[in-house]
């Protein structure tokens, strides 16, 4: 994964909405969680199963001869009002790692073609403290602006920072591209390979959303690829243009250089104007 891909952070919670979000674990997340009584907690998911709105499991799939990935688990939805627009959110938990990501949804998807969808990968510099070494932010608010503009539209923040390293590695790497090596070369010295991230999980979400096929919000070849790969058909292209500036001009073009990232504008256009001010990204 790339060394200047940072991850996403959250915010505290009520502990009684964490038990009805995540059954079964909603402690361990925050100092005032409360662990509620079996009873208790069953009954809670029982009024939620009713209304419609209980966690839900995704069947476990199969990947090749002999392998069975582990079954993921969905969270109830709820509605997410941002300054980007108003989404529906949904937690989705990896039950053989525990790695959570975050499903973003305007409008109805099921059954849809040509839905525009980002596949996200956390950028906790970026996303969060607004780094100026990478274009991650950039890119994760244009495609919001761009799914809000639009009506329809996912985004799947995927839970794999710094290209798959971890922040720990991530920021070992900022200190060796200060010492001159680029982004490739500085996940190299630490004994990693050039990209790490996984699109697998994504793929079984988009699956799960019942969508036909993305407008893939995109620069990024290999996650078209990925997405072919896993039998997700893609209509096209929406690429991202982000303005460069002067600490994260060499990391762009290293993008370009090394990691085969595509031009940004070239391939779909966004059909009305407000949403091609917005939407392109990589």
């Amino acid at each position: 994964r790339r060394a200047d891909l940072p991850g996403a952070g959250g915010g505290a919670e009520n502990p009684a909405s964490r038990a009805l979000l995540f059954p079964g674990t909603g402690i361990g997340m925050g100092s005032n969680a409360v662990l509620r009584k079996q009873p208790e907690r069953e009954a809670i998911i029982s009024h939620h199963q009713t209304a419609g709105q209980a966690e839900r499991r995704s069947p476990a799939a199969h990947t090749g001869p002999g392998r069975k990935e582990a079954e993921l688990k969905f969270s109830a939805e709820a509605t997410l009002p941002t300054r980007f627009g108003r989404f529906h959110v949904q937690a989705v938990q990896e039950n053989q790692q525990g790695k959570e990501h975050l499903v973003i949804r305007r409008g109805r998807v099921r059954g849809r073609r040509d839905v525009p969808v980002r596949l996200h990968s956390e950028c906790l510099t970026g996303d969060v403290m607004g780094s100026l070494r990478c274009d991650c932010r950039d890119q994760l608010e244009k495609s919001l602006r761009y799914i809000d503009a639009r009506g329809t539209g996912v985004l799947i923040y995927l839970r794999q920072e710094g290209r798959g390293i971890g922040l720990m590695n991530k920021i070992r790497a900022y200190s060796l591209q200060e010492e001159g090596y680029d982004t490739v070369e500085a996940n190299q010295r630490l004994g990693f390979e050039d990209d790490l991230r996984d699109y697998d999980v994504a793929v079984r979400i988009l699956k799960d959303l019942g969508i036909k096929s993305v407008a893939l919000i995109t620069n990024n070849p290999e996650k078209l690829a990925a997405l072919a790969k896993g039998g997700v058909p893609v209509s096209r292209r929406i690429p991202l243009v982000v303005r460069p500036n002067r600490f994260n001009k060499v990391y762009l073009k290293t993008k370009r250089s090394k990691l085969g990232h595509l031009p940004s504008r070239i391939a779909g256009k966004p059909r009305s104007s407000a949403a091609s001010k917005e939407g392109r990204k990589a």
